[in-house]
């Protein structure tokens, strides 16, 4: 790893964990105010609304840093193109939810209310296009400000929604809030820091259609495993068990942003590294793969040990359920990021139109499961569903799927704990 992608790296994981910090505080607060009947009802929409984000964005966010990598002297169209697509695509989607929820949920006021308001996020989530510009130049400092005061603004709030004991629906449209922020200010610093004027192109946006096609039902089958536990979980047990559930899931993904930015970081550096030499390509790829599966086993053992503690304090005893929750989940988490990782070799390597069986193997393993283990084991049966999901679509399927076979040498080369302490060296001595 060079200077360029530790410093990124860095200004992502600083500026992440202000935002990790505030939002444990705000999620502690929230959770108990709500209990975990509303609490379940909120992470339900975000459910709903994340399974269409995949369509919304097209496919095309998977293939932006490579085009910029590539097209650097198009930036300013392939940007303009990308984000008239997203929006054009969520107004789609948000009448989408609105039909599907009045249809699944007839009747339940409440659901079809707090569904419709978090669906608005998907407006100003298609701005997010610009954040894989910031990603490519490595840049992510000023990406990272944005995403920090945004987070601030929405979490003042929040602070005063709670002391005003406002209702539930408040809190649903609390992420549009916080993604408008966070587009208004993408828009300015581009404006201040690119080069090129914001254009659409129709030649340009059957480019990027054509290109990242691969990846719409990819990402919704991703979606569908990482997703459907939840909506089960509410259809076939209620709000409070996707409340317990959702919680657990919440403390296994608190360091998300620190695997996010390592990813992040590094993806346009392997791009690069591959037009240089095939032996750099494949040791960067090594190191990532390191640092990952490390860190992640760490945070597993100490989640495990700590679960009973970390709920108690974060959500207090009326989610005292999601305790063994948490001690399964948690260690998905390895080879969630795993897959992260994985899909930036499948990218370099041109392998996307593959992804969609990887991902369908994934999304009817995660279904059955569920349907198996739900109701004789309840919330910790879609833990455990989640768990054996996550290793056999992003570890087992790479010994599967003739094509993906090379990466898992990669991985097993990842998994050497002298590489591991060799990265971390070198991570040292390059601050």
């Amino acid at each position: 790893m060079n200077n360029r992608v530790i410093k990124n790296a860095s200004w992502i994981i600083m500026c992440r964990v202000v935002q990790a910090v505030l939002g444990l505080i705000i999620s502690m607060i929230m959770a108990r105010y709500l209990g975990p009947s509303n609490f379940g009802l909120l992470n339900y929409a975000n459910s709903i609304v994340t399974f269409v984000i995949p369509v919304m964005r097209l496919g095309i966010h998977g293939v932006l840093v490579q085009e910029f990598v590539a097209s650097e002297e198009y930036e300013g169209e392939i940007l303009g193109t990308s984000i008239t697509l997203s929006f054009i695509s969520a107004i789609v989607c948000i009448i989408g939810i609105i039909t599907f929820v009045s249809c699944v949920n007839a009747g339940e006021r409440d659901t079809i209310i707090v569904c419709t308001l978090y669906s608005f996020t998907l407006i100003f989530q298609s701005f997010e296009m610009i954040n894989y510009w910031f990603q490519a130049k490595l840049l992510a400092k000023y990406s990272s400000i944005i995403a920090l005061i945004a987070y601030t603004v929405v979490s003042l709030y929040k602070i005063i929604l709670l002391i005003n004991r406002k209702s539930i629906f408040w809190f649903a449209v609390a992420n549009t809030l916080d993604y408008l922020v966070i587009a208004a200010g993408l828009l300015i610093v581009y404006h201040r820091l690119g080069n090129q004027k914001l254009r659409y192109l129709k030649r340009r946006a059957k480019k990027l259609i054509s290109i990242g096609k691969y990846y719409i039902l990819s990402d919704l089958l991703i979606t569908v495993f990482a997703q459907t536990d939840r909506i089960m979980l509410k259809s076939m047990m209620g709000n409070q068990a996707t409340g317990y559930y959702s919680a657990a899931v919440a403390c296994a993904g608190m360091t998300q942003f620190v695997f996010g930015a390592i990813i992040d970081s590094m993806r346009p550096t392997i791009f690069e590294s591959r037009k240089k030499s095939e032996e750099l390509y494949k040791k960067n790829l090594a190191r990532l793969f390191s640092v990952i599966i490390y860190l992640s086993l760490i945070q597993s053992v100490v989640m495990t040990l700590f679960a009973p503690l970390i709920v108690s304090i974060l959500y207090g005893r009326q989610f005292i359920q999601s305790i063994s929750a948490l001690q399964i989940v948690v260690w998905y988490t390895t080879f969630s990021y795993l897959g992260s990782a994985r899909n930036i070799w499948i990218l370099a390597e041109g392998k996307q139109k593959h992804l969609w069986k990887i991902n369908l193997f994934g999304a009817l393993a995660n279904v059955l499961l569920n349907t198996l283990l739900i109701p004789p084991f309840g919330v910790n049966g879609a833990a455990i569903a989640s768990l054996i999901t996550q290793f056999a679509t992003n570890f087992i399927t790479g010994y599967i799927f003739a094509p993906i076979r090379g990466i898992n040498q990669v991985i097993l080369k990842g998994a050497d704990p002298m590489l591991f302490v060799d990265t971390v060296k070198k991570i040292i001595r390059n601050r």
